[in-house]
């Protein structure tokens, strides 16, 4: 049974928490909620609404965080899922969980980004020479980290998994899956 840690903090997707938490309890996976420190985040919903030049934001669900960045062992996760939202935006400055995202890529883990969460790959390094796609507006942080920017609504690369936003989720959690359940069908050598 995999492993999952979730990081997120305030000004989180509310959206995207949610379904990752409730698609991998569904799983019967063990899914943890990791964020600055312990208590009940602040999240938010994102929506696009026509004659907006970029998303809107409004108050959404909250979410309780289960560990702090300090208490993480990273031996003991199989993946780690960055969320988007707001939350990157402050969360990329944080050197403990940039710390955390570089033992995940040391100790070949994987590695799943979606929306703004390309923020804080970036930040850690692990975007450099990779192909991942993120929310259009911070496209250019991506590239600027060394990435190349793919339109697919979600994409691979190694053990990096990248997705657009919260509309990306069927393409994305295919991906996730792929990596995280081994295919019963597939020959052994």
């Amino acid at each position: 049974m995999p492993k999952i840690l979730v990081v997120t903090g305030d000004g989180g997707e509310s959206y995207e928490a949610l379904y990752a938490v409730h698609r991998f309890r569904e799983q019967e996976w063990d899914v943890r909620v990791a964020a600055p420190s312990v208590r009940r985040l602040h999240l938010v919903m994102h929506d696009f609404e026509p004659g907006w030049d970029t998303y809107v934001e409004r108050p959404g669900y909250g979410i309780q965080a289960d560990l702090s960045f300090d208490q993480v062992d990273v031996r003991d996760y199989d993946a780690i899922l960055v969320l988007g939202g707001r939350a990157p935006e402050y969360l990329r400055n944080d050197r403990r969980l940039l710390e955390l995202v570089r033992q995940f890529d040391a100790h070949q883990k994987w590695i799943f980004g979606i929306c703004h969460g390309i923020q804080v790959l970036a930040a850690a390094g692990l975007t450099k020479d990779k192909c991942v796609t993120c929310y259009e507006h911070v496209r250019f942080e991506a590239e600027q980290a060394g990435a190349t920017f793919m339109s697919q609504q979600a994409v691979r690369d190694g053990r990096i998994v990248t997705a657009q936003t919260w509309q990306s989720h069927p393409e994305f959690y295919r991906e996730i899956f792929a990596c995280l359940v081994p295919n019963p069908h597939a020959t052994r050598s």
